[in-house]
């Protein structure tokens, strides 16, 4: 059985910092980009970046760009996301997602897998 498990969300106050973690298992953590998107009430999943599955490629969306870090440890199996400078509208559910495609971009329908999400709360 697939499983991407989100961990490291909560609340900060906007300029904070968080750290998520995705830790996967019932798969070939090498095998597959990773990607996270963040679904805010209301609002549709929207793309934030991706990785490629040796880690030595990333792709952010602009609203994150600069802000936002993603990196991948295959040996742990585990994807993580260290997001600085957060503002309020950083306000979302985040989600992991593994796609088997090379490039899947940032379209959530080329993704195969996905977690549960975890909340991430910024205040104002």
């Amino acid at each position: 059985e697939v499983q991407l498990v989100e961990s490291g969300g909560g609340l900060v106050q906007a300029g904070g910092s968080l750290r998520l973690s995705c830790a996967a298992s019932g798969i070939t953590f090498d095998d597959y980009d990773i990607g996270w998107f963040r679904q805010a009430p209301g609002k549709e999943r929207e793309f934030v970046v991706r990785i490629n599955r040796s880690g030595g490629s990333t792709y952010y969306a602009d609203s994150v760009k600069g802000r936002f870090t993603i990196s991948r440890d295959n040996a742990k199996n585990t994807l993580y996301l260290q997001m600085n400078s957060l503002k309020p509208e950083d306000t979302a559910v985040y989600y992991c997602a593994a796609s088997r495609s090379s490039w899947p971009g940032s379209a959530a329908d080329n993704y195969d897998y996905w977690g549960q999400g975890t909340q991430v709360t910024v205040s104002s």
